[in-house]
């Protein structure tokens, strides 16, 4: 499927529209807002992820009905999703239906009228969902973790917040967070689809061109470091819970590409990872292991999960933090790096065969950075990381004493 390069205007009060234009029947419109669950005060936990609910629950021309019926009606799908540091909503549908999404997204993101009937609602469900999540300790870990390297930081907090908090969310408190948090310099708006970039930006000169300007006047605060800690928590579980960790290179860090390269080869999706091969396949003490590395504005996370019964939970630490001690004192090999590279950049370049996460991923590219780099420069910058510069990375990262530990403990 042919796909031109990335094309970028601004709107006059600071909105921005990165383009990218296909020639396939389907296409994918997205509003990309840097504000999220840290943007959030103390008396607003869930606040973000809230608004994100409630905003599809009726505008000032629209009921609820309406408004997921408007895109369904013709086949096409609506959505959103929260984050520490985004919100975005957006739309995958005919490309001959553009206008109709268009004019969709901008109503219900700024024409919003939150009624109190579907409020009271959307709370309940929420509560649900937290109550819900709770009974998933694979998932929960990862909120108390993040809680464990930020105490006290909204960077910490899990983003669906409390019932204590969302019993008191009112109309109010909602509009006071969105006139606060939802910049017009803040917001960009993504596209992937068979569609000009002149005719896009007429649809959207009648909409998101209208809204009034609105800079944002806050600076986000950096959470501090903390001493590494181990932590245990019994629970009513079959399977022990591991998370391992530490602070990690923030989304404008140079060497940010190199534990990108580093956590793949250790633990990434493949399962030839270090860690499934050489725990899972040849132990089989755990179903499921892997590492991840999430970067923030300002911060960065960097961590190993795996699940196992209560008996080899201690020999699966060990195995974990022998993996990590091998990458500390041990370069890669030509080989070895030749194949790790390789690994990463094929499973970037497959990414970018689905539109829809293209359209996501420009959208963040572009609210971050303001440009978005062609696959040839990131394979550039991948295929210029050198053995030294990973292992100097490995011992930065993965020093056993900076590293925090969270253990729900099955015994």
């Amino acid at each position: 499927m042919k796909s031109l390069n990335p094309e970028y205007f601004q709107f006059k009060n600071g909105i921005r529209l990165v383009h990218q234009q296909t020639d396939g029947p389907v296409a994918h419109l997205g509003v990309f807002i840097q504000a999220g669950s840290r943007d959030e005060l103390s008396h607003e936990h869930g606040m973000a992820h809230f608004i994100e609910h409630s905003i599809f629950k009726g505008t000032e021309k629209r009921k609820a009905y309406h408004i997921l019926s408007r895109m369904e009606d013709v086949g096409a799908e609506i959505n959103a999703y929260t984050a520490k540091e985004e919100t975005c909503i957006y739309s995958s549908f005919l490309f001959k239906y553009y206008s109709r999404a268009a004019e969709l997204l901008y109503d219900i993101c700024f024409h919003s009228v939150f009624p109190e009937k579907e409020i009271a609602k959307e709370k309940t469900v929420i509560i649900d969902e937290i109550n819900s999540y709770k009974d998933s300790p694979s998932e929960e870990i990862f909120d108390r973790f993040e809680d464990q390297l930020f105490p006290g930081h909204a960077l910490g907090h899990d983003i669906l917040g409390s019932p204590a908090h969302l019993n008191k969310f009112d109309r109010e408190m909602m509009s006071n967070f969105i006139s606060r948090t939802w910049n017009t310099d803040q917001i960009v708006i993504s596209s992937v689809g068979n569609i000009r970039l002149k005719s896009l930006i007429k649809y959207l000169s009648h909409t998101f061109g209208e809204v009034q300007q609105n800079i944002r006047s806050f600076s986000r605060n950096t959470p501090l470091e903390v001493p590494a800690n181990d932590i245990v928590k019994k629970k009513k579980v079959h399977q022990s819970h591991l998370v391992m960790g530490s602070r990690a290179y923030h989304v404008h860090d140079d060497k940010r590409t190199g534990l990108i390269l580093l956590n793949n080869l250790l633990g990434g999706p493949g399962m030839s990872s270090r860690l499934n091969l050489n725990i899972r396949e040849k132990y089989g003490w755990t179903y499921h292991i892997e590492s991840s590395y999430a970067m923030f504005s300002d911060a960065g996370i960097w961590s190993v999960y795996l699940g196992t019964e209560p008996a080899w939970i201690d020999k699966c630490r060990d195995l974990v933090l022998k993996e990590l001690k091998k990458l500390k004192q041990d370069a890669l090999g030509t080989l070895q790096l030749h194949k790790a590279k390789n690994q990463l950049l094929g499973t970037l370049a497959m990414s970018q065969e689905n539109n829809g996460a293209v359209m996501l991923g420009n959208a963040k590219t572009f609210s971050i950075f303001g440009k978005i780099d062609s696959f040839s420069e990131i394979e550039e910058k991948v295929l210029s990381i050198s053995a030294a510069e990973l292992q100097e990375i490995a011992n930065e990262i993965f020093n056993e004493t900076s590293m925090h530990s969270l253990l729900f403990s099955g015994k």
